[in-house]
């Protein structure tokens, strides 16, 4: 077997090297439920078989892996652990991923549960915004030539040309739409735009999911990361409970700093998930806690599986292994580059002091198709 490096993406411009690893001999391999990455790899294929648009669109999965997908439809979601380890070992090959610049990293995200009201109140002040319709969302490489290329959307004007879409602080100054809720305060809006989904629960009982709808696109900025270099919440001490406190104890400074994150996301109400899942991604599928990923969608395709290595705080305080078998099915603004993950931690306060804490180096092996990359 080979072990020489070959550029990932193959064409194009390379961002990393790519290096086979016989897939048994990844870190833990042995100790991983391959079977629970099947079930989300197979809700995956559903996806693909019924020609689900995404909801972001990313790099195409070619012909290879396509025909991985049909094939695991031909079985039942929840296999035994041998059947689904089978089913790996058979069709993918490991690869180690070394980026050309940086080094593998890990965040993770989660699905807020939030109060919310269908009105705004005393209580409730901060709104929640559906997709406008003069939104134009651009595919990765799509930007219009006349337009900065960092840009991801834009405005189309009432004569059909474009125009840049409106930086967060605009919006909130006048929103472009009426709101589908109201939360407590912007802090919680900005926090759920940063997850990108949220339950909602409402005082007469009922609980609606909130998807992603799209974003104005602008780059995001990271708040965290600039209170961190302006010395305003040391790196060592930064959570995602000390960065709600920070701005909610700084009031209108607070909303200052969320305003430098020009990127602002819309949302939509979701209908009949289970709720034993998390939202509908980028990839049209539910994500699975501790099994999906979001990754960089201009070079990986959704639905290829991944493996992570890395030692990370996500059972509890102290860092544990977590040696995982993982499914591309999301993205992010921020998730940029070869061996750049998200981790899906799930619904709730714990599944956000669990993500919140997780900011690790990783190794990260892409399973691509058997011979694709040989």
């Amino acid at each position: 077997m080979t072990q020489t490096a070959l550029p990932w993406p193959l064409a194009g411009a390379p961002t990393a090297e790519l290096t086979r690893v016989p897939l048994e001999a990844l870190p833990g391999t042995g100790a991983d439920q391959f079977r629970e990455a099947f079930a989300a790899f197979h809700a995956q294929a559903r996806a693909c078989a019924e020609k689900r648009p995404p909801g972001r669109p990313g790099v195409a999965a070619d012909a290879a892996l396509a025909r991985i997908f049909m094939l695991a439809l031909q079985q039942p979601a929840l296999q035994p652990e041998a059947a689904a380890r089978a089913f790996f070992t058979t069709h993918f090959d490991a690869w180690r991923i070394r980026p050309l610049s940086g080094a593998g990293f890990l965040t993770g995200y989660y699905e807020p549960e939030v109060d919310a009201a269908l009105a705004p109140g005393a209580t409730f002040t901060a709104p929640v915004l559906p997709r406008p319709d003069d939104l134009v969302t651009f595919p990765p490489g799509e930007t219009p030539a006349h337009f900065d290329a960092s840009l991801a959307a834009a405005r189309r004007l009432p004569d059909g040309s474009l125009t840049p879409y409106a930086r967060r602080g605009e919006i909130e100054a006048a929103p472009p739409v009426e709101p589908l809720l109201w939360l407590r305060d912007h802090v919680e809006v900005f926090l759920m735009q940063v997850q990108g989904s949220a339950r909602a629960h409402l005082a007469d009982g009922r609980r609606l999911r909130l998807g992603y709808a799209g974003r104005n696109g602008h780059p995001y900025v990271s708040i965290g990361r600039w209170l961190i270099n302006e010395g305003r919440i040391a790196e060592r001490d930064m959570t995602l409970a000390k960065l709600k406190q920070w701005l909610r104890e700084n009031g209108e400074e607070g909303r200052r700093v969320m305003r430098l994150n020009p990127s602002y996301v819309f949302f939509r109400i979701e209908e009949g998930l289970d709720p034993a899942l998390g939202p509908i991604a980028a990839a049209s599928v539910q994500l699975t806690p501790l099994r999906s990923i979001a990754v960089d969608r201009g070079l990986w395709p959704y639905g290829l599986p991944f493996w992570l290595d890395a030692a990370l705080p996500w059972r509890g305080a102290e860092a544990q292994p977590f040696q995982r078998l993982m499914i591309a099915q999301d993205t992010g603004s921020a998730i940029v580059g070869p061996a750049r993950a998200d981790i899906f931690f799930g619904t709730g306060d714990e599944a956000g002091a669990r993500a919140g804490d997780i900011r690790h180096a990783a190794d990260m092996w892409v399973l691509l198709p058997r011979g694709e990359a040989a």
